[in-house]
């Protein structure tokens, strides 16, 4: 048996978020050209494919940042790999670079690169509110107790209706 989702959960079709991130990279070409993308990992790595592919972007770059240790809890961050020498040159260089990742919740994760990139335009696909200031780019927001589950951390399963009065 599969564990029930949160009260306050969103969760979030393979097309869903591909609709998602193709509207993002659709807000982000006014914001460009940029020359190159920094993606947070883990969450990071599928909407910067779709920006990098949508805005001809390939000079894509990660930032190893680990954040939730449980999948429930987000507790200290720990940097496993930094950015590497080419995307810090670039942003040193005057080049535009992107920084990407898929929600911003508390913007723990994006105050370290910010201080790693702090010229960077940052981006996420969802953003929470005590996160949201440190974006300059997102499609939805959430309310800060919502957990929203995305297509690769979910199997096909029964979903319960949102009404506990509804009957099947």
């Amino acid at each position: 048996m599969s564990e029930p989702l949160s009260p306050k959960a969103f969760p979030v079709s393979w097309d869903q978020f591909h609709r998602d991130a193709r509207a993002l990279a659709w807000r982000l070409s006014a914001a460009g050209p940029f020359d190159a993308i920094v993606c947070i990992t883990r969450g990071g790595l599928v909407p910067a494919a779709i920006v990098s592919r949508e805005l001809g972007i390939r000079m894509i770059e990660t930032v190893c940042i680990a954040s939730y240790h449980d999948y429930q809890n987000q507790s200290g961050l720990k940097v496993i790999k930094g950015i590497a020498d080419a995307a810090s040159g670039i942003n040193h260089q005057g080049g535009k670079i992107l920084v990407v990742d898929d929600l911003v919740d508390t913007g723990g994760t994006f105050k370290v690169v910010r201080d790693m990139l702090p010229n960077a335009h940052y981006a996420t696909v969802y953003a929470k509110p005590l996160g949201r200031p440190l974006v300059d780019t997102f499609i939805t927001e959430v309310s800060q107790d919502t957990w929203i589950y995305f297509p690769w951390d979910m199997g096909l399963s029964f979903q319960p209706p949102i009404s506990k009065d509804t009957v099947g």
